[in-house]
């Protein structure tokens, strides 16, 4: 049978290819960082990462992995409720409830997990779940692993929620899910308008930080924190990988009793083994300094206020953004390619996204600012942008 089925992929593949879709991956030859050496051997200004606090290659959470690594071994082999616990796994879960002022936390080895495992443990087809519609597709795939009702609101519209949430008085539960920055456009959810919905229709919240825990907040503890609601908010899902260091590792925190619920039922905790203990001990050491000083957060925010003001001052359409992503829109798949192509060659690494990790006709280039860019790294890559964008008729 395969030779048809690899006709078929065969025949699939040109036609994304053509169309101007395919994906290539670049080779990265270093650590991760705001300067980066790609296997072309060319050095490159790096601006897609999710690196949002410069933690990557940060000395002392490598330390910490490398005593942990030492002291605990490499892996656990193991799920966590059979032998896969240790004490700085506890210890990770107790610094990340304390850092988004929760009851207790869980710990997966991805968000994508986290999301996936949250869903159907905790709510059947007697309840309803009212998703955004940008909520990120680990969401999505969460949501279809449960027999909810489902419900959908346009992306950040109060009145849609609203009438789902009447529609959805009928179920037993309802429980209001959204992402805390939406990844592709940057914007914040209004966390306070979708809690009062909430107390008046008497439903639940969940909200995925991943992309705003770091980055969001006077101190980087989200989109609770930019609107007081800390401890108030039921589900709050998140991830190590970008903010927090950029390893591996993803989280739920919240009501003790979801938590407790999670580790008795969540497939992709019960069935996936426990992270590794030098991640957890990186965990522990990035959260000890998140406690210590709000430097980074200062920094990240000022680098991204000063981009956003340049770039819209040259002339780019760029979609209001409240975190650390800026969505500088192109509209054209191919045009997104050929920019990112051309910034590559004036030493700006970027990536234009396109259908269909974004909607057609609404293509761009993601850029992502970072605590360890440097004002020169800004100039630099703001003169690049209006280099290329005058050649490619952007801007004028």
């Amino acid at each position: 049978m395969y030779k048809d089925f690899q006709s078929y992929l065969q025949t699939t593949l040109k036609e994304i290819e053509e169309a101007g879709l395919y994906k290539n991956e670049r080779v990265i030859v270093s650590p991760q960082r705001a300067a980066i050496k790609v296997n072309t051997g060319k050095d490159v200004l790096n601006f897609c990462a999710n690196n949002y606090l410069g933690l990557s290659d940060n000395q002392e959470l490598i330390d910490a992995a490398k005593k942990a690594l030492d002291e605990r071994g490499f892996g656990m082999s193991s799920v966590r409720f059979i032998c896969g616990t240790q004490d700085l796994h506890k210890e990770l879960e107790q610094k990340i409830a304390e850092f988004f002022g929760t009851e207790d936390t869980i710990l997966y080895a991805a968000c994508f997990d986290a999301n996936g495992g949250v869903f159907e443990p905790l709510f059947t087809e007697e309840d309803a779940i009212i998703s955004d519609a940008l909520n990120h597709a680990s969401i999505i795939d969460g949501v279809r692993l449960c027999k909810a009702k489902r419900y959908r609101y346009s992306n950040a519209d109060m009145q849609e929620l609203e009438e789902c949430l009447k529609q959805a008085q009928a179920q037993r539960y309802r429980v209001i899910v959204t992402d805390g920055v939406f990844s592709m456009d940057g914007n914040v959810c209004p966390l306070d308008q979708i809690h009062a919905l909430a107390e008046k229709y008497n439903a639940m919240v969940m909200v995925d930080e991943s992309h705003s825990a770091g980055v969001v907040g006077q101190t980087g503890r989200g989109t609770t924190e930019l609107h007081n609601l800390r401890g108030k908010i039921e589900i709050i899902t998140g991830t190590l990988g970008k903010a927090f260091g950029g390893a591996i590792g993803g989280f739920t925190t919240g009501k003790k009793e979801i938590i407790a619920m999670l580790r008795q039922r969540s497939r992709p905790y019960l069935f996936s083994n426990s992270i590794p203990p030098m991640v957890a001990a990186a965990g522990c050491a990035m959260f000890d300094m998140m406690a210590r000083t709000n430097e980074l957060q200062d920094k990240l925010h000022a680098n991204t206020e000063y981009f956003v003001e340049k770039m819209k001052a040259a002339g780019f359409d760029i979609k209001p953004t409240q975190s650390a992503i800026c969505a500088v829109m192109l509209y054209d798949a191919k045009l997104s390619q050929q920019m990112a192509e051309k910034l590559l060659d004036e030493g700006i690494y970027v990536v234009g996204f396109y259908y269909p990790v974004v909607p057609k006709d609404q293509a761009r280039i993601r850029v992502q600012i970072s605590a360890g860019h440097e004002r020169e790294h800004l100039d630099k890559a703001i003169a690049a942008f209006i280099k290329i964008g005058k050649e490619l008729g952007v801007i004028r």
